[in-house]
């Protein structure tokens, strides 16, 4: 008799029987609100009718359709409505099915369009599990321990933490970029460097936004010395944090972007877009893969974007995303132990410290566990697992917002009483 591997931790004790929107239904009979949408996946809630349907018609027409074998009309409308929304100027894609593959698809393709060797990273970030991922993920050692050696070239500069730092956001913008300039003058010279990576919003890493300053720094630097500047949004685009992606929020223009997650509410598939100068710099025979751009996938994309527009979920996911962070604001003035609350739009983390301002890591997973008592389902992350993040649906509505906080509020007394 087979069962999962042991090594597979699960975060609730949750078996589905069916979903819709933002709410579970357990084999047990319980109803849960989702504020973890499958690690921010199921942007547009869980089985929305318009992705479903695209879905059900679309596998009774071809279920795989291996794009560099025979080409997909779904895939073909996907490219034209991401076209649409796709930062200026970037104008060529290359699908995958993960985030891992579309993330060692952009660091390939930087390499090979400036013949450099190495790619900087910053602390924190979490790019994926696939060996050329993980060499770049300092989210914690889990993700990339124990099956050395690991992917070389790599170079991790510091990620502007203030919080983590005990600094304000200038500060350690201003101590961020010195260390980089000096990190390209000691170990990684502007002539060797192929690309910076980073995510707007750390994931894994804990919830922490990247200052603007600090992506128009990573801008400047990239445009002075030549280097591919790459947007890893698997997390936080395609409306996540309220603006349609993440780097958004900076004013700035990417070399590569990365998406991932949302982009079909829950049916796998990713992309890396440049332009198409850029992309053709990368060496024939280095993009493909069997399953990428799957059709089935690619409708539900396609459906997911057209619900997005319609439904104006980048506006929803700022406003629910307001009343979420000022409820957490107002938790915090409530209990000690909730140290920092941050995040953008509907991509939220609450921090945990104990009493001398150290990570809590044990309070944080209690009241996640209290939560699924009060039928409230959320993840923790961070490198000490301290942090809990709160990420639901893009068609969120305010009572379901507030219902989650009073949970949310719920599962604190009870963790901490």
């Amino acid at each position: 008799m087979a069962t999962l591997s042991p090594i597979l931790k699960q975060a609730t004790p949750v078996v589905v029987d069916h979903a819709a929107g933002s709410w579970i239904h357990a084999t047990d009979g319980k109803k849960y609100l989702d504020f973890t949408t499958g690690i921010g996946v199921t942007s547009t809630g869980h089985c929305h009718p318009d992705v479903v349907a695209a879905a059900r018609e679309q596998v009774g027409k071809i279920v795989h359709a291996q794009y560099t074998t025979v080409m997909h009309k779904p895939l073909l409308e996907l490219t034209e409505l991401l076209g649409t929304v796709l930062p200026q100027g970037l104008d060529s894609v290359f699908y995958a099915t993960s985030g891992s593959e579309a993330v060692e698809a952009s660091i390939r393709l930087a390499r090979m369009a400036t013949c450099r060797p190495n790619i900087i990273s910053f602390q924190g970030g979490f790019h994926g599990r696939t060996v050329a991922a993980a060499s770049l993920t300092t989210a914690g050692t889990k993700f990339r321990s124990g099956f050395s050696p690991i992917m070389g070239g790599v170079h991790v500069a510091p990620f502007p933490h203030w919080y983590r730092y005990g600094w304000d956001e200038a500060t350690a913008v201003e101590f961020a970029l010195k260390e980089l300039d000096h990190l390209l003058l000691t170990v990684s010279a502007p002539s060797d460097t192929a690309g910076f990576i980073i995510e707007p919003v750390l994931g894994d890493g804990g919830y922490i936004p990247t200052p603007v300053a600090f992506l128009q720094g990573l801008r400047e630097r990239a445009d002075k010395h030549g280097i591919v500047l790459i947007l890893d949004e698997v997390q936080a685009g395609v409306g996540r944090t309220g603006k349609f992606w993440g780097h958004d929020w900076a004013g700035i223009l990417p070399d590569v972007v990365i998406t991932a997650k949302g982009l079909a509410s829950g049916f796998p598939i990713s992309a890396i877009a440049a332009s198409a100068e850029l992309m053709g710099k990368a060496w024939p025979g280095s993009q493909g893969g069997t399953y990428g751009g799957n059709a089935v996938a690619a409708a539900a994309g396609v459906a997911t974007l057209g619900v997005i527009k319609r439904e104006n979920l980048v506006e929803n996911a700022r406003l629910r995303g307001d009343e979420l962070r000022a409820g957490l604001e107002t938790l915090q003035t409530e209990f000690a132990g909730i140290g920092n609350v941050r995040g953008r739009g509907l991509m939220q983390g609450v921090e945990f410290t104990a009493a001398d301002n150290t990570p809590d890591a044990a309070t944080a997973l209690a009241v996640q566990q209290a939560a699924i008592k009060e039928e409230l389902l959320l993840l923790t992350c961070g490198p000490h697992g301290n942090v809990i993040r709160l990420i639901p649906a893009l068609n969120v509505s305010s009572d379901e917002i507030q219902l989650g906080l009073s949970r949310f509020s719920q599962a604190l007394k009870s963790a901490t009483s």
